[in-house]
């Protein structure tokens, strides 16, 4: 197809081909997306492929088309992958979610050579592992033993449903029933199942478990519970109760254990009733719960009943165990009651009385040692079966009394008992003398500053206590009292003010005997104003306006100046009088006027009062409310930046007095509305929001802000950044071989920026890439003395530092002149000239631009009106082929010299090619060696001419110093590289190559060259016997057996000879037959061979390729010969007995007519009919003056083989004769080509 839609064909055929062409650009798919499933969280892969895409290929998910794009913009999860040469557009799914789980299809758009196409659609199974179980049901309230409980295990959100398995304690739960509902998002499923299940006390601890699998998972999912199951407890213990009879204050340390029980019990003691403890430890190991019970025991336990009660959840009522105890306990208290202070010469009346005891006690009274007499006492029952005592005593004081110690006794005689109750007796009497420690009052002394004053006092009983007053005010920030060997003191610290100036401090002394005693002094204080006031005259203040500040300082002493303070301004204010004030000092004042400006706007007007002498000041502020129209910032942005799609925020810097502000946002003159564009924000402070921002948006904004004061507005610039967009200015681009090329892309991109554009060449082959340079938004690359290798695509990459980069293809196409292909194997055509073949004259250019070829025949213009002659045209790429068929080939009209000329506007160029008889191959060339091993050696060789038939080709090789050859026939036949195996390790060898074709062979390549190789060493150290070369081995005579192979391979040849001559004789004695008969003979012989043959038409072309790929498997011939092969032994005889078939000689020079092409042209110059072949030269034979008689050849061939005979490595005797006969049988003469009969037409 491709063959036919590049030639250039008659009219008749157009139909036809239209239909072919068409057909062929149908776009087809050749691989259609298929069901898939996958784990959730995998890569998925939906493969499409299409066959000749015209259209746009995309993917539709649901219904919806995912779009054109091989990145799928909006699904980063989504891409589309593979070669789009080869028409894969693969749906590739990464991280699979459920939302994934839907039907896909691939669709290819329609174009102008092709319907649209869609392909089946193809389910994407996405599979979900079920969440974590749980047991739905209350884990919290344990179970009691002997009741069923419902056990319901949940295993949501699976896809497929999971499957439940229950067990308790490792064992699996029988008869659990299962259901499913739906999850928490569509497509999953949520398994159910439940079982009941009886409880016991021995399930106690033990664990019930909930397994959930589904076929997403390698192991199940698990959860599990243990259960807890309640039962009641055993009764309760006391222990560490010994006897009922307790003594007061001793403490009892008693247990409480209750065994058993789940959970275990609580314990709680009680006492009379009443509860003592509630805390209990339990012993899970042990199974018991136990209380200890530590009392103290105090007179009012006597008689109390202790009890401990044990129970738990499931106990339907508590369990005790009680013990009585008795007491015995002895008074609790003896107090002292009645005052122990007098003042001297006053009566004392005490009371002292004993609490509830058994037994009752006695009391008696001490001052000093000294027991007092005057006493009565009363008797009573007490608290808790005791008895109460109470004693009264009288006693008058005096001043030698004080601080002795006044003692109640009670005791016990009985019992040993003894308490006492001592008190201290007091007795009181006035101070003696007061004094003050202060500064002298004519020193004057510094407002702020802390002045120490001590009050000092001696005698009395108790010491005085001291007071502070302040111009008869008591003074509360005194410091505590202090107390020495003599008397008290009491400091009084002071930080002064202005209230301080000459204010009188007084000390007063007192104590419990009821006399003060005072004490006096002042302080002389200076200190700044006590109060700053400011006032303004007007309540309203605007922009432009005269404001006008009064300031007022209080008293100070000695005289404050005021000053005027704006920001980092000093003003001078209007001073009046000063007078006299409070505190002993004196007030002034000052006024200050103001021009008012927006700047003003809550500032802070500050008045100073200042002392020189105390280098100290005091202030106050006003601040200003000054009302004005809206202002912007010196910091509002005239420029704002922002990328593509991003978020622009438009700050707006914008003051104004009110702050109520309304601003219009204008852009290319339009107001903006919000509800015209959703895009479209105001922030709290006016600034303007665009989200989702576009290049559209860029340019100038007007803002215009307005309050009650009145209006402003302002320009702002927005700057919208971009990633580049890239196109090529010119393309393809096209430069004459050797002269300047430039290739230039223009990016729209924003910013513009130094280096953004890079150039990348496309090509395989590594080129010179040239100068890169840029102007603006273009980038330029230049490419000086061009060459053909520069031809291809260039990718021109811009970048501005703004993802995505951008990119375009740049084709450059070089032009230059028609270039001929002109190898060997282009000069010759090879045909028979029968007038039944037709024959194909190929000539190829390469060239640029569009390349025109013209034919001549033997020097004449060739007339393609002619039907026995047809041009077709193919042209890909660069290259451009020409084709002449030849119709009906006869010899005496197209056995000639076709000149092919190619040229276009740069030049042109010619090749004549000859167009021949079929005849033997040419010998290969370039024979070379590609690899050597240490058994093998690969060959290459270019193939020569094959004589317009198959040719086949044959290496021959021997090692050194060996006379004779092996010979191998390379398979197949065509291969032009081969490998060689078989051979021994280090040994030299000499290797030739030539080719054969159903004629004859040629030569040997390069002129007979040998192709010399040295085999490498056996990787293995250890040698085999059987790889000794048989030349190598030492000896004067030859081993039986070689004897015995030689004989034999000798009777061989001798039969293969004498087959030759009887075959060679019969053909020449048929060279006697009639015409008509040879004639017959020929078209029979020719139908046969064509019919039996593998070649094509083009056999009979110039165009050949010159590489195969190797084959090891090649045929194997292996004969022993001193100069050929045996089989060409047969027909190098048979050549020299009948070498007129094979080589026309020169002596037979037929006078021909001259053909159609030089007597229909009027203008052409008639040549001797004689010099029509001479430029062909094939009727010349160059071989047969030098050939000896064929007699000659064989015997001299057969003694040749005589002498230099060798042991043939592989003798295979008979077989070897029989593959012989049956490829090299001797051709009847009808099964010769035409111009090999002896006779031409």
């Amino acid at each position: 197809m491709d063959f036919l839609s590049a030639r250039i064909v008659s009219p008749a055929v157009l139909p036809f081909l239209c239909f072919i062409l068409g057909t062929r650009a149908q776009q087809a798919f050749r691989t259609e997306p298929k069901n898939l499933t996958v784990r959730m969280g995998a890569t998925a892969v939906l493969r499409c492929e299409v066959l000749r895409a015209s259209g746009t290929v995309q993917w539709a998910k649901d219904g919806f088309l995912l779009g054109p794009e091989r990145s799928l913009p909006g699904f980063p999860r989504y891409s589309m992958i593979g070669n789009p040469e080869r028409g894969q557009y693969h749906l590739q799914i990464e991280d699979a979610q459920l939302e994934d789980d839907t039907q896909y299809e691939c669709q290819v758009t329609s174009s102008e050579s092709s319907s649209g196409i869609i392909s089946r659609l193809a389910w994407l199974d996405v599979r979900i592992p079920p969440s974590k179980p749980y047991f739905d049901m209350d884990m919290s309230t344990p179970w009691e033993a002997g009741k069923k409980y419902t056990v319901t295990c949940v295993a949501p959100d699976a896809k497929p449903l999971a499957e439940i398995t229950l067990y308790k304690d490792g064992v699996e739960l029988t008869g659990a029933e299962s259901f499913s509902t739906s999850g928490s998002k569509d497509k999953l499923l949520n398994a159910h199942a439940e079982v009941t299940v009886t409880a016991l006390s021995s399930d106690n601890g033990r664990e019930l478990a909930c397994h959930a699998m589904n076929p997403t998972l390698l192991k199940p999912v698990e959860t599990t519970m243990a259960m807890n199951v309640y039962f009641a407890p055993q009764p309760p213990v006391i222990l560490g109760l010994e006897r009922n009879e307790v003594k007061a204050e001793r403490t009892l340390v008693l247990e409480c254990v209750s065994y058993g029980g789940n959970p275990l019990a609580t314990l709680h003691w009680t006492k009379n009733g009443e509860v003592l403890s509630m805390t209990w430890e339990e012993d899970v190991v042990a199974q018991k719960s136990s209380s200890i019970l530590k009392l103290k025991i105090t007179p009012a336990d006597n008689q109390a009943e202790l009890c401990c009660e044990s129970s738990n959840l499931v106990s339907r009522s508590p369990l005790s165990v009680s013990r009585k105890i008795t007491v015995l306990f002895e008074p609790a208290e003896l107090t002292l009651s009645g005052s122990l202070t007098a003042i001297e010469g006053q009566e004392l009346n005490l009371s002292c009385y004993t609490t509830s005891s058994n037994p009752p006690v006695d009391i008696r009274w001490w001052l000093g040692y000294k027991e007092l007499n005057n006493t009565s006492v009363a008797m009573e029952e007490g608290d808790n079966g005791g008895m109460t005592i109470m004693s009264n005593m009288t006693h008058r004081v005096s001043r030698e009394e004080h601080g002795m110690k006044l003692t109640c006794e009670a005791f016990n005689k009985g019992t040993h008992f003894s308490k006492t109750q001592s008190e201290e007796l007091s007795v009181y009497y006035p101070p003696q003398k007061v004094w003050i420690n202060a500064p002298p009052e004519d020193v004057p002394l510094r407002s702020g500053s802390t002045v120490h004053m001590v009050c000092f006092a001696t005698g009395g009983n108790p010491k005085a206590t001291l007071a502070w007053f302040k111009d008869g005010t008591a003074v509360t920030g005194a410091l505590q009292q202090t107390s020495f060997d003599m008397g008290v003191a009491r400091e009084l610290v002071v930080v002064l003010t202005a209230s301080d100036n000459m204010a009188s401090y007084r000390c007063d002394a007192t104590n419990k005997a009821k006399k003060t005693i005072s004490a006096y002094t002042k302080l002389r204080v200076y200190f700044t104003p006590v109060s700053m006031k400011i006032a303004a005259q007007q309540e309203v203040l605007r922009q432009g306006e005269a404001l006008i500040l009064e300031c007022q300082a209080g008293s100070s002493s000695p005289m404050a100046n005021i000053s005027w303070i704006l920001g980092p301004l000093r003003l001078q204010g209007v001073e009046e009088e000063p007078r006299d004030a409070e505190f002993g000092g004196i007030s002034v004042h000052s006024s200050l006027s103001l021009n008012l400006t927006s700047q003003h706007h809550n500032q802070k007007v500050i008045c100073q009062a200042y002392s020189h002498v105390l280098a100290e000041g005091t202030n106050t502020y006003y601040k200003l409310n000054v009302l004005y129209p809206p202002e912007f910032s010196p910091d509002q942005p005239t420029e704002v930046q922002v990328l593509e799609d991003d978020m622009a925020v438009i700050p707006l810097l914008v003051s104004a007095n009110p702050e109520e502000v309304s601003c219009i946002w204008l852009h290319r003159r339009e107001k903006l509305v919000k509800e015209e564009d959703y895009r479209y924000h105001w922030l709290d402070d006016h600034s303007l929001e665009i989200r989702n921002v576009s290049r559209n948006d860029a340019g100038g904004y007007a803002v215009k802000c307005e309050n009650d004061e009145g209006a402003n507005e302002i320009s702002i610039t927005l700057d919208v950044q971009y990633a580049p967009s890239v196109k090529a200015e010119k393309e393809p681009v096209f430069v004459n071989l050797g002269e300047t090329a430039d290739l230039i892309c223009v990016a729209d991109a924003n910013p513009i920026i130094a280096g953004m554009f890079s150039w990348k060449w496309l090509g395989e082959e590594e080129v010179e890439m040239g100068e890169e340079t840029q102007e603006d938004e273009s980038g330029l690359l230049t490419i000086y003395n061009v060459t053909r290798a520069h031809a291809g695509s260039y990718e021109c990459l811009a970048n501005n530092g703004i993802e995505p980069p951008a990119s375009a293809h740049i084709r450059l196409v070089v032009q230059f002149k028609p270039e001929l292909r002109k190898g060997p194997q282009w000069r010759k055509v090879a045909s028979r000239g029968d007038g039944t073949s037709t024959a194909e004259i190929v000539c190829q250019a390469e060239g640029v631009p569009r390349v025109d070829f013209s034919w001549e025949k033997s020097g004449v213009l060739m007339d393609f009106e002619n039907p026995r002659y047809e041009e077709m045209i193919m042209r890909e790429g660069s290259f451009h082929t020409s084709t002449v068929r030849v119709v009906n080939v006869s010899a005496v009209l197209d056995y000639a010299v076709f000149s092919c000329t190619a040229r276009n506007s740069l030049g042109e160029d010619k090749l004549d090619i000859q167009l021949i008889s079929t005849n033997h191959p040419d010998p290969p060339s370039s024979f070379r060696q590609v690899s050597v091993g240490h058994d093998s050696v690969t060959l290459e060789w270019i193939p020569g001419f094959n004589g317009g038939l198959q040719q086949r080709f044959r290496i021959r090789y021997c090692w050194d110093q060996s006379v004779s050859f092996l010979y191998v026939d390379v398979f197949p036949p065509s291969e032009t590289t081969f490998t060689v195996t078989g051979l021994q390790p280090v040994t030299t060898y000499n290797f030739s190559v030539n080719a054969l074709n159903a004629i004859g062979e040629s030569e040997y390549a390069d002129n007979n060259a040998v192709l010399t190789i040295t085999t490498k060493e056996r990787p293995d150290s250890d040698e085999d016997p059987s790889d000794i070369d048989p030349a190598s081995q030492g000896g004067s005579g030859l081993p039986v057996y070689l004897t015995v192979v030689l004989t034999a391979v000798l009777g061989g040849l001798l039969v293969f000879n004498l087959i030759g001559c009887f075959f060679g004789l019969r053909w020449k004695k048929r060279q006697g037959q009639t015409a008509a008969g040879s004639r017959d003979s020929v078209l029979d012989g020719k139908k046969k061979e064509d019919e039996g043959s593998s070649q094509s038409t083009a056999g009979n072309s110039n165009k050949y390729e010159s590489r195969e790929m190797i084959n090891a498997a090649a045929q194997r011939t292996l004969l022993v010969d001193s100069g050929s092969e045996a089989d060409s032994n047969v027909y190098e005889s048979y050549a020299e007995e009948c070498s007129h078939y094979y080589y026309p000689t020169g002596v037979y020079t037929p006078h021909l007519s001259p053909p159609p092409e030089e007597t229909r042209g009027l203008d052409v110059i008639r040549r001797p009919v004689d010099h029509l072949y001479e430029d062909v030269g094939m009727y010349q034979d160059t071989a047969a003056p030098s050939r000896p008689a064929p007699s000659v050849v064989f015997e001299h061939k057969l003694s040749q083989q005589r002498n230099e005979w060798r042991l043939p490595t592989r003798p295979r005797g008979a077989e070897r004769t029989r593959q012989f006969m049956a490829v090299h049988q001797p051709q009847r003469d009808s099964d010769l080509p035409f111009e090999l009969r002896g006779e031409l037409v």
